[in-house]
């Protein structure tokens, strides 16, 4: 019985040695490796086959077509040419707000003179009745 016991304490030496098996949580949500978190989220990403309705369109609005895009684009620019256009009419020679109203086809543009000496900006959409404000300080 001894001589068996010997051999199989050389037969396996690692038996020995062996020490507590210890787990270590992978996940960092669980206590793992806080380095490990954004090789899980890309791989359960690449797992994933689930597409959610609603982040398919953009704020819950539609995806737009290329001539969408172009012409609210064409809008934009059409519309930054007249602002620029306005500010002859806005601004005096030193580049300051002068009190006045001007008036377009879609808007009205107050600007009035505060006691403050500040300048109340005042934008009003003709046709909806909507309407900004905002101070300027001169």
């Amino acid at each position: 019985m001894g001589k068996s016991l010997f051999v199989l304490l050389f037969a396996f030496p690692a038996a020995l040695c062996a020490g507590p098996i210890v787990y270590t949580p992978v996940n960092p949500s669980f206590g793992g490796n806080p380095l490990n978190g954004p090789n899980l989220l890309n791989s359960a990403n690449s797992q994933n086959k689930f597409t959610d309705p609603s982040l398919q369109s953009l704020f819950g609005r539609t995806p737009q077509s290329e001539l969408d895009l172009f012409n609210q684009r064409l809008q934009s620019l059409i519309l930054d040419r007249i602002a620029n256009s306005l500010s002859g009419s806005l601004f005096d020679a030193n580049g300051n707000l002068k009190p006045g109203t001007v008036e377009t086809s879609s808007f009205v543009i107050s600007i009035v003179q505060q006691s403050n000496g500040t300048l109340l900006v005042t934008t009003v959409d003709k046709t909806t009745g909507a309407s900004t404000q905002f101070e300027v300080s001169q």
